[in-house]
């Protein structure tokens, strides 16, 4: 089988679920499930329990990770109603802040436009203002990036008409990014009958129609991230499943099985995955930092040997024509051969020395 290196992929949209749900994930099983994709860097969202939304949470969950990680992680601040000032004063320890303007995680969502308008006063920009925003409500952001001129990532766009408003926002040189996740990528609404509640997710999955608006304009699209939101098999399984499914292990894989079939140029899986996510956060790529990725196959994905600690994966039973052999991170052999090396706490936290 021929291998080839590729640099280290970075997702800059993940749940890690640590404090406060580590039954399904934390930093140490999370970063696992990232090095065994070839996943060197990690941005973890605010939605935990408690929400990173002050000071005394977030170096919680800093000392968390500390302990814990294995690769690079870095965590959002949370925004609401309430904490605009105190978010901006965490900006330079923080990836960024999270805004959670649609149906989603309830005490972060944020409804009140006064309070959205002081987010966007408050918050430097050094990095993006990160946001979870569908349908109608992207043109309501695109609205305040032009009045504030505050540079906004879209997450987890899904929808043919977001891409093409954003799109549009870009042609007239708006700063604004935006991320597609592999699961909006490479399933639709069809394939609900056949995962059941592990189909369900936020953004839910689109019509085949959205899809191939998203592949037909991948040149737009600054980002590939997984928005890895895991949950047991007992939950999903429950009468009401929480939404989300995990992605670490999948992104690279699936991606470059796109690009063995022709779908896209090794070249744009690189950016989708690596360049672009780093360039969105200003993210500086680790030195001696590489992916060795074994093309051929096929291999099929399987729930099997996975590092996740929710141990199930939306993609179970699709070919792919690529997968991670060796992931090496500043000169270490963090994952080789199904076994990752890195021991939990060997990671770096990022930011955490800027000044408050």
């Amino acid at each position: 089988m021929a291998t080839m290196r590729l640099p280290g992929a970075a997702d800059i949209h993940v749940h890690l679920r640590d404090p406060g749900e580590t039954h399904k994930e934390d930093f140490a099983s999370g970063t696992a499930a990232a090095l065994a994709g070839g996943v060197v860097t990690v941005l973890a969202m605010p939605n935990t329990r408690p929400p990173l939304t002050d000071p005394t949470a977030f170096r919680e969950a800093v000392r968390h990770a500390q302990a814990k990680a294995r690769c690079e992680v870095g965590l959002f601040i949370g925004g609401t109603s309430e904490n605009p000032e105190v978010a901006a004063a965490l900006a330079p320890r923080a990836a960024g802040l999270k805004l959670y303007l649609d149906a989603t995680y309830g005490p972060l969502r944020l409804e009140n436009l006064a309070a959205i308008l002081r987010h966007f006063q408050a918050w430097p920009g050094h990095r993006p203002i990160a946001v979870h925003a569908e349908g109608r409500t992207v043109a309501m952001v695109l609205g305040l990036v032009a009045l504030f001129r505050q540079p906004v990532h879209f997450c987890h766009i899904s929808r043919r008409e977001e891409i093409l408003l954003i799109r549009r926002a870009k042609e007239r040189g708006l700063p604004v990014t935006c991320e597609v996740t592999p699961h909006h990528l490479f399933l639709t609404e069809e394939d609900l009958p056949r995962l059941g509640p592990f189909g369900h997710m936020r953004p839910p999955l689109a019509t085949r129609a959205d899809q191939e608006a998203l592949w037909a304009n991948l040149p737009v699209i600054d980002a590939v991230a997984t928005d890895h939101a895991p949950h047991t098999i007992e939950e999903k399984q429950s009468p009401h499943p929480p939404p989300g499914v995990p992605g670490l292990e999948t992104m690279l894989p699936l991606m470059l099985t796109a690009v063995a079939e022709g779908r896209l140029p090794l070249e744009e899986a690189v950016r989708l995955t690596a360049t672009g996510p780093r360039r969105i956060y200003r993210l500086l790529e680790p030195p001696e930092t590489w992916v060795e990725v074994e093309w051929g196959g096929p291999w099929t994905i399987s729930r099997e040997g996975l590092f996740t600690r929710c141990g199930w994966t939306p993609f179970e039973g699709m070919t792919v024509r690529a997968r991670v052999r060796r992931t090496v991170l500043e000169g270490r052999v963090v994952f080789e051969d199904g076994e990752v090396r890195a021991p939990p706490g060997s990671g770096r936290v990022l930011f955490i020395d800027a000044s408050p």
